[in-house]
């Protein structure tokens, strides 16, 4: 039986000894949560199988139940290769929702708490000779609100725009081997206008005065190679890339030519496989620029929801396919909607060009473990996915979900104000968003979200930004009134403004629902977007927009593209539209 998913889990950060984990695992539920009790960790008791990495809800699990079973076990024997000999062992999860307990022979190895993150456990100490054990334990409750959810319902069916649950593995789970000093983590701060990239360099333990080296080329010939003495836990480098075989001294990467350097770092006996792309990111006087230059962004949303797989690709050809669909629409990015996706998928997103708004599902409720886990969240998921160029953006949160009462709570504006902040103080190389759709508090680009569907009411709604920053901007009504641009107390700083979710144009005769009255045909789709599109590009102060969606997902069929990849309309006569070359206002 071939493995699922066998391709290098974290195509970033690579080395040589691993060993995928993927495939069949036993598997239980435990609803009367009696398996820590009875000792399940410590003995073979499941009675079901499932293939890793599909939650149990999805057709390629070989599971396929919906219904509810808020805790869940796994388990799996393995045998260390040869090659993993004299070194140390660490198993690593890609993710696992939301809460997870690990035993390794029986042996407690460690828990983590957030299911869009990875994490990993040094189990050399728990290993014996011959075949070992792996046990883990999830919990994902489906009423928990205050955990990151995002598009994952609370309640027992489907509603609106919220589909089903996503529950235990759903990325690879691997062994890898390293020796005892080995290299945590490379930060690589890419600078355009220097020609350089800025290496910063976490150790797992104290050095002895090791190298450290780090060597940088492009399309396989050496570039620049730069090395230091390690005697602390952290240290700084900078590798000038500048080369005289190219007119300008470097390649940038940019979606039109996403050139990335390949990096390879060592230190001792480790050795790491990496890749960078030389690229700058900034906002200035209401524009998005990208290597000095304007970009206007032309975005779709894409929920990254997968046919048989639900938030699990079936193969990396999937992300391919998806990347190069959503180019041939007229796209230059996208916005990944509350989901923080598998690093396989930036990859490709690196690789191909396609500019991207990070993002992370929300939770639904505020409350200190909310702030907990939503800022714990956030800090893994920029430590994972700092080095892939193809992200621009962090956005924080969404439509206030998880803050509802943002507009003149001071505390929940404080929230999202810290994870700005933190966001920036971690990652200065990308802009960050702190609420995007509305109410928004310290943000580097503005955003705002409307659905209507007639395009000269849309026009004139968009017209003047100045009436914009007074007005609500969106008809959708809560407790606290209609949502208006800012939260109380903060205002407009000459940020670019981006029409960050729109259209939206469901087809009438298809089950489920869009926004607004849904059309009858394929001419009348186009026509609709036409004079929605046409509109957008009529407010000249934009830096661009993002359409809803790329595909259907369950209930929910306002995708240009059916959940199975099906297209609804003729691709190119959509990218007309959307790259705004048929009768611009």
């Amino acid at each position: 039986m071939s493995i699922p998913r066998p391709e290098h889990p974290r195509p970033d950060f690579r080395r040589e000894n691993w060993l995928n984990l993927n495939g069949p695992w036993a598997f239980g539920f435990d609803d009367s949560d009696a398996g820590v009790r009875e000792g399940w960790f410590a003995k073979e008791t499941l009675p079901l199988t499932i293939t890793v990495p599909f939650c149990y809800q999805s057709e390629h699990s070989g599971v396929e139940d919906k219904s509810d079973h808020p805790i869940v076990w796994y388990q799996r024997s393995f045998a260390l290769p040869d090659a993993f000999s004299q070194q140390d062992v660490w198993l690593r999860f890609g993710a696992v929702d939301e809460n997870a307990q690990c035993w390794v022979n029986g042996r407690y190895c460690g828990e983590h708490t957030g299911g869009f993150t990875s994490f990993e456990f040094n189990i050399t100490h728990l290993l014996r000779g011959g075949d070992n054990t792996i046990t883990l334990r999830v919990e994902d409750r489906l009423d928990s609100r205050d955990q990151p959810r995002g598009k994952q319902r609370w309640l027992p069916e489907n509603f609106g725009c919220w589909y089903t649950p996503v529950t235990g593995i759903w990325q690879t789970v691997w062994l890898e081997a390293r020796p005892r000093l080995f290299i945590e983590k490379v930060k690589v701060l890419p600078d355009a206008d220097t020609g350089k990239l800025n290496l910063e360099v976490y150790l797992n333990g104290a050095p002895q005065g090791e190298w450290f080296e780090a060597d940088v080329l492009f399309d396989g010939q050496p570039i620049a190679s730069v090395k230091a003495r390690a005697f602390h836990r952290t240290l700084n480098l900078s590798a000038d890339i500048r080369s005289s075989r190219h007119e300008w001294g470097v390649y940038l990467w940019e979606p039109e030519t996403p050139h990335l350097y390949d990096l390879t770092y060592t230190l001792g006996a480790d050795r790491v496989h990496s890749y960078a792309g030389l690229r700058k990111i900034d906002a200035r006087d209401g524009v998005v620029l990208l290597n000095n230059h304007p970009v206007y962004q032309r975005l779709i949303l894409n929920q990254g929801y997968f046919d048989g797989g639900l938030y699990t690709a079936k193969e990396d050809e999937d992300y391919i396919r998806d990347i190069n669909l959503i180019k041939s629409l007229g796209f230059n990015g996208l916005r990944m909607h509350q989901k923080a996706e598998d690093p396989r998928f930036y990859y490709w997103c690196d690789r191909l060009g396609m500019l991207v708004w990070g993002e992370m599902g929300s939770p639904y409720q505020f409350n200190d473990r909310m702030m907990d886990k939503n800022t714990q969240s956030w800090q893994e998921i920029i430590a994972r996915d700092f080095n892939h160029p193809s992200i621009i953006v962090w956005t924080m949160m969404n439509e206030s979900w998880g803050i509802p009462g943002v507009l003149l709570d001071k505390q929940q504006q404080a929230h999202a104000t810290a994870l700005y902040y933190m966001a920036k103080a971690y990652d200065p190389t990308r802009l960050v968003i702190s609420n995007d759709g509305w109410e928004h508090t310290q943000s580097d680009i503005i955003t705002f979200h409307d659905y209507m569907q007639d395009g000269e009411e849309l026009a004139k709604k968009i017209a003047d930004p100045h009436q914009m920053m007074k007005k609500p901007v969106a008809s959708i009504g809560n407790s606290l009134g209609y949502k208006f641009l800012f939260a109380q107390g903060f205002g407009y700083q000459n940020q670019p403004i981006l029409f960050s979710e729109c259209c939206g144009t469901a087809f009438s005769y298809e089950q489920g629902w869009g926004y607004g009255e849904g059309v009858k045909t394929q001419e009348e789709f186009l026509e609709r977007y036409q004079s929605l599109v046409s509109a957008i590009y009529s407010a000249k102060y934009l830096a661009g927009f993002c359409v809803t969606q790329f595909t259907d997902v369950e209930q929910e069929i306002n995708g240009i593209l059916r959940l199975n990849r099906q297209p609804k309309v003729d691709a190119e006569k959509f990218a007309q539209i959307i790259r705004g070359e048929k009768n611009r206002r």
